[in-house]
């Protein structure tokens, strides 16, 4: 009995982590903010969350009663009845503050015209996906950052080396060739991207276009590890920073000036300074931010010492 109520208690304080986008028409998406942001604060809610007139996407982290309460709020947004979302736990708040902001897009890529409503690719399983990528007419494309790519992607991926999604469409017009005759492909980490550029290469006249369904997060929770194409660690959007498969919190840190991630190996090298710098940085920036960051470090060492939360971790 006593080892029972143990576990309940320990499941009472893990924090419920809730990743979600959904697209669909907001006419008027300031006039959801207010309210949105007002029940986050209520319950205790941290993260972000984008609103545009596109739909809603953004990761929140609470306890299970307090992010069921703004699942259902957003359930009951115009258009979000059969909203999805993916879940993890952590065992610390990952977020140090609740944001809900107006965007022009809920994933920037810049193309007026593209529209997820419209059509998307076919959507593949964990174990479909796996069948298809390993046919030899098929490219397989990561449509992710290229510092997400670099911690971890499926075997043969193609990575576009994009700093930042917009530069996709510009990538695809100069590389379209090399797919000629080519299945596509295509994974992110959640699959917001993949409905945005699937519909974009469907526009541009590609036959057949594929996307795994849940993304990178779902793969990893669905497909055993012993029959998994994935290799590597996937990048996360909050203080987790990268996850592997089962969703166990991966090796990687995040660096304090830049945010991407940082390995074990990079932690090692002469370039590292722990919230400073780290070695993809390091020509970044100047002495005055090098001198802030260390700044912001050393009030967050103290903070840790004393055991208290720093809004700039």
């Amino acid at each position: 009995m006593l080892a029972h109520l143990a576990r309940l208690s320990y499941a009472a304080r893990m924090i419920t982590i809730a990743a979600l986008y959904h697209f669909t028409r907001f006419p008027d998406p300031a006039t959801l903010r207010g309210p949105l942001l007002d029940l986050c604060t209520a319950q205790g809610v941290k993260g972000s969350l984008l609103l545009a007139t596109e739909g809603i996407n953004g990761t929140i982290a609470g306890s299970r009663a307090a992010i069921d309460a703004v699942l259902a709020h957003i359930r009951a947004l115009p258009g979000c009845h059969d909203l999805e979302w993916k879940e993890a736990q952590a065992e610390a708040m990952p977020f140090g503050r609740m944001k809900v902001r107006l965007k022009r897009e809920i994933v920037t890529m810049g193309i007026a015209d593209v529209d997820p409503k419209a059509r998307v690719g076919h959507y593949l399983s964990g174990a479909d996906w796996n069948d298809l990528i390993s046919s030899p007419d098929v490219a397989i494309i990561d449509t992710r950052n290229d510092y997400e790519v670099a911690i971890g992607t499926f075997r043969g991926a193609v990575d576009p080396g994009t700093r930042a999604f917009r530069e996709f469409p510009k990538w695809w017009e100069e590389n379209r060739e090399r797919f000629h005759n080519k299945r596509i492909a295509m994974f992110c980490t959640g699959g917001i991207r993949c409905e945005k550029s699937t519909n974009f290469l469907l526009s541009q006249g590609v036959q057949d276009v594929f996307h795994l369904r849940g993304g990178i997060l779902q793969y990893l929770e669905d497909v055993p590890e012993d029959q998994s194409l994935w290799q590597g660690e996937c990048f996360v959007f909050d203080a987790r920073v990268s996850v592997g498969h089962g969703l166990k919190p991966g090796k990687n840190e995040s660096c304090g000036a830049c945010r991407r991630p940082v390995t074990p190996e990079d932690r090692q090298h002469p370039a590292y300074e722990k919230g400073v710098c780290c070695p993809a940085c390091r020509d970044e920036y100047d002495a005055s931010d090098r001198a802030r960051f260390r700044m912001r470090q050393h009030q967050m060492d103290l903070a840790a010492i004393r055991g208290e939360p720093h809004l700039g971790a």
